[in-house]
């Protein structure tokens, strides 16, 4: 074990593992060729609405005139799927790994990943992958544990032999157990968080409650005049009626004024805490919590939906957090776009169904993303979503923004806090540079998902945009 070994037993197991460096594994076929059905579950579980991977029509007036795969589909393609993997003598990475489990750096998670695409890929196209070992580092101390980071580098050929696209690759194999612990990280994690202070209810507000319960945002309405108004009262101050009901808002908004608070603190919630005040589509306004975005990213008017945070067991309380705004219907032009522009705020709420059916949909199998039991074995919390599903979703939050018809020319990500299920992660981004290369218009794209620990992607992607 690595803990146990001396300072010269520790360089001498590193010089072992780097005696692989340089050397490449055996050309590897992906077992189906591009296809629509594999395009669609990415896209289904990606929620990417993009009509050129999927819609025959649309992607005839596209500038590739017919379908293409998603561009961070690159390495789904000859991902080996739910079957035996067969040992292959030639492929040093496997030889690295297999080395570093027999040490007892069994605990993997992807950091890095960063793609090169030289043309989108078509149906039909058949895709081998050539994995070459550019690194292995020395011994590191990370959150996770103790554990080695391995870089590879793939190059994918389509059935004629031309180069498609790169991906660098990298990943950490730690011990489970060697990593600092959430106290180191958090402070004291011995001392329970106290729940937030239970709402008052009576026979005027329970209906409220009840709604928020089952997932609805219910706002008390006049039977007799048809008037809305929150907070909930005996009478209409419209018509003065008693003859009170409800009706379910749906739960859209904008954000119409905001505090933030600082202190004093209470041990029940989170500092900064942001506090705003919702004017709902139906026209009546509330106080509540802003989530999943940091206090310098709010702005008066932005667009807001509710969710319901469960405060107690028996208890929800409606709050909200910035609205995914729609796919661009029309591409950006280049000279419309200016260094500094903002992308829109994108929450993504972190379920248990997004993290499985986005790693089924990108063929990896690796239990840490489906199987709670091995993941903590492993040394992880809980089952956390893979990097080809950042990649994808990514991908997709500057597509939307983009538009259509923009062209992904790469896609660079470095992860950092992983995203475990009920949680959520929230895009953001903005235009750092514009360029000419080879005839196109470039412009890239940096951007950061961050989630309730903090950013879990990090990235850059150039995009070319058609000219006005």
């Amino acid at each position: 074990m690595s803990d146990e070994m001396t300072d010269a037993q520790k360089e001498a197991f590193a010089a072992k593992l780097r005696r692989e460096v340089g050397n490449t594994g055996t050309p590897t076929t992906a077992r189906d060729p591009v296809n629509q059905p594999m395009i669609r579950h990415w896209c289904d579980a990606m929620e990417d609405a993009n009509p050129l991977y999927t819609d025959p029509d649309a992607a005839k007036r596209g500038p590739h005139q017919e379908i293409t795969a998603p561009p961070a589909m690159l390495n789904a393609w000859t991902m080996i799927g739910l079957v035996p993997r067969v040992s292959d003598p030639e492929d040093p990475a496997s030889g690295v790994y297999a080395m570093l489990d027999e040490a007892g750096y069994v605990g993997v998670v992807a950091t890095n990943s960063e793609h090169v695409y030289h043309r989108y890929l078509k149906l039909g196209d058949h895709l081998t992958g050539v994995v070459k070992l550019v690194d292995v580092s020395d011994e590191k101390q990370t959150a996770l544990g103790i554990g080695h980071f391995v870089t590879t580098e793939t190059e994918y050929h389509d059935q004629h032999g031309n180069h498609v696209g790169s991906m660098f690759f990298r990943i950490l194999k730690f011990r489970p157990g060697t990593g600092r612990t959430a106290g180191a990280i958090d402070g004291d994690s011995t001392t329970e968080r106290p729940p937030r202070p239970r709402p008052s209810r009576n026979q005027n507000t329970d209906f409220f409650w009840q709604g928020s319960r089952g997932g609805e945002l219910r706002i008390q309405q006049c039977l007799d005049c048809q008037r809305l108004q929150h907070p909930p009262g005996t009478r209409c101050p419209g018509c003065g009626a008693t003859n009170m009901g409800h009706t379910v808002a749906c739960g859209k908004g904008a954000l119409y004024s905001y505090v933030v608070a600082h202190h004093p603190r209470v041990p029940s919630f989170d500092y900064p805490l942001s506090i705003g005040l919702v004017e709902l589509e139906e026209g009546v306004r509330l106080v509540s919590n802003i989530t999943d975005c940091g206090p310098d990213q709010l702005k008066v008017g932005m667009p807001l939906e509710a969710w319901h945070m469960q405060t107690h067991e028996d208890v929800s309380l409606p709050v909200f957090r910035p609205a995914r705004l729609p796919r661009n219907l029309t591409t950006l032009a280049f000279d419309d776009v200016n260094v500094g522009d903002e992308l829109p705020l994108c929450p993504i709420p972190l379920t248990p169904t997004l993290i499985v059916s986005t790693a089924i949909a990108s063929r990896d199998y690796q239990d840490v993303h489906h199987d709670r039991d091995m993941a903590t074995k492993k040394g992880s919390e809980d089952i956390f979503m893979n990097i080809l599903t950042s990649s994808g979703l990514s991908a997709r939050y500057v597509g939307d923004w983009a538009g259509s018809d923009a062209v992904f020319k790469n896609l660079k990500i470095r992860l950092g806090a992983p995203n475990y299920p009920d949680d959520c992660m929230t895009m953001s981004g903005s235009v750092t540079a514009k360029r000419e290369a080879d005839g196109e218009a470039i412009a890239e794209i940096s951007f950061q998902g961050r989630n309730s620990r903090g950013p879990h992607v990090t990235g850059t992607v150039d995009v070319a945009l058609p000219r006005a």
